[in-house]
C-alpha cells in the first residue's frame, strides 16, 4: 500500500487554483481587429510614396498586381493621386536575346547611374512560361549589389498568363515609381515576341543588347526589333571576344544604313560594352541623354508620351470589354457550344463571334 501511495505522489499533478494557459493567444482577436482598423488608406499610400518610402511603394504595387476588386479599386485611387507627380523621368526599355547578359548589364548600368546621382527603378515585363508557370522573380538575387542600394528599386513582375495584363500593371507601376522620385525607369523585357512591342509602347528610349558574333546573329534578330531600337549595344566586349565584338558592331552599323529613317528623325547608334568589366556604360548614358535632349527640342518626347497614353487607353478598353464579355452568364453558356461549331467547321469564326456579341448586347 505504501509503495502504491509513493507512486501516486510522484506522478505529475495539476494543482488546484492555478489557471492553465490558453492554447491560443487570448489577445489574437483584438490584434486582428486592430490590424483591420490600421489598414492603410489611400492618403497613407500616396504620402508614403511621395516621401520615397520603398515599403509603401512595394505595397501599392502589390495592390496593382492583385486580382481582388477592392484592391484594384484602391490601386486606381492611388494611381490617380500620384499621376500629377509622375512623368518626370527618362523611361528606358531594354531587351536582348537569351544569354546576352541583361541582368548583369542592368546591374552595372544601374550602379553607374547611382554614381551620377540618379535614382533608378528597375521593372520587368515577363509573360512567363505557360508550361512551368515560372517568372523572373530570381532577377533580384542576380542584382545583389544593386538591390542593396537605397537609390535603386527593383520590382520583377509576377507570373501571368496575359502579356497585356502584365504590361498594363508595369505601366501603372511606372507612374508610382516616378511619383516616388525615381528619375530613371528601366523596363526589361524577359519574354520574346510581343513583349518587345509592349515595352516599346511605354518607354522613351529602347535599347537592344547584342552578343558578339555577326552573320547568324545578325540574321537571328527580328527586323522589327532592330527597327524599334534607338541604340544597339554589343555586350560582352571583353577578353578574347573583344575583336569579335568590334566586328559585330561594324556589321550592325552597316546594316542600319539599309533601314528607313525613324519617325523621330533619330539615327540609331551602335556601341559596345562589357557589363562584367563595367565598361562602356558612360557612353551609353551619354547617348541616352543626347537622345532625350534632341527629342525634347523637337517636341517629339511629349508627343510620343501622349500617343502612348492613348494607346494604353484603347488597350484598357479592349481588355475590360473582353472581361465583361467572357464573364457574362449567357455568353459563358453559349461560348463552349460556339467553339465546338467553329472547330468542326459548322460556323465561321467571324459569324460565331458576331452571334456571341449579339447575345451579350441583347442580354445586358
Amino acid at each position: 500500500m505504501s509503495d502504491k501511495k509513493d507512486v501516486e505522489n510522484t506522478s505529475p499533478q495539476t494543482k488546484k487554483g492555478i489557471k492553465q494557459p490558453a492554447k491560443l493567444n487570448p489577445n489574437l482577436a483584438n490584434l486582428r481587429r486592430k490590424a483591420r482598423k490600421s489598414e492603410l488608406s489611400v492618403t497613407d499610400f500616396v504620402e508614403g510614396i511621395q516621401k520615397g518610402d520603398r515599403v509603401r511603394l512595394g505595397q501599392a504595387i502589390t495592390l496593382i498586381e492583385s486580382t481582388q476588386s477592392n484592391h484594384l479599386a484602391k490601386a486606381q485611387e492611388i494611381i490617380a493621386a500620384c499621376l500629377p507627380s509622375s512623368g518626370k523621368s527618362i523611361r528606358i526599355g531594354i531587351t536582348g536575346t537569351p544569354g546576352v547578359g541583361k541582368s548583369t548589364f542592368i546591374e552595372s548600368f544601374g550602379l553607374h547611374l547611382i554614381q551620377k546621382a540618379k535614382r533608378t527603378a528597375i521593372l520587368a515585363i515577363d509573360p512567363s512560361s505557360q508550361v512551368s508557370k515560372g517568372s523572373i522573380l530570381g532577377d533580384k538575387t542576380r542584382m545583389a549589389e544593386l538591390s542593396q542600394k537605397s537609390e535603386a528599386f527593383i520590382r520583377p513582375s509576377p507570373a501571368g498568363s496575359s502579356l497585356g495584363g502584365v504590361a498594363r500593371k508595369t505601366r501603372e507601376t511606372i507612374i508610382l515609381c516616378e511619383a516616388a522620385g525615381y528619375d530613371t525607369i528601366i523596363v526589361e523585357t524577359v519574354g520574346v515576341g510581343q513583349s518587345e512591342v509592349a515595352v516599346h509602347s511605354m518607354v522613351d528610349f529602347f535599347l537592344l543588347l547584342l552578343l558578339p558574333g555577326a552573320g547568324d546573329e545578325l540574321q537571328g534578330i527580328k527586323r522589327g526589333v532592330v527597327e524599334m531600337a534607338d541604340l544597339l549595344a554589343v555586350n560582352k566586349a571583353d577578353g578574347n571576344r573583344l575583336a569579335l565584338a568590334k566586328q559585330t558592331r561594324q556589321a550592325y552599323r552597316n546594316a542600319l544604313h539599309l533601314f528607313p529613317l525613324k519617325k523621330n528623325k533619330w539615327s540609331p547608334k551602335v556601341l559596345s560594352c562589357s557589363a562584367v568589366e563595367r565598361a562602356g556604360m558612360d557612353d551609353i548614358w551619354k547617348t541616352i541623354l543626347k537622345f532625350e535632349q534632341q527629342m525634347k527640342e523637337s517636341h517629339f518626347f511629349e508627343m510620343n508620351r501622349q500617343e502612348q497614353a492613348k494607346y494604353w487607353f484603347q488597350e484598357s478598353i479592349q481588355q475590360q470589354l473582353g472581361q465583361l464579355l467572357h464573364n457574362h452568364p449567357q455568353v459563358k453558356q453559349q461560348l463552349a457550344i460556339l467553339e465546338r461549331e467553329v472547330a468542326t467547321g459548322k460556323k465561321s469564326p467571324f459569324s460565331a463571334a458576331e452571334e456571341l456579341i449579339q447575345i451579350f448586347v441583347r442580354e445586358s
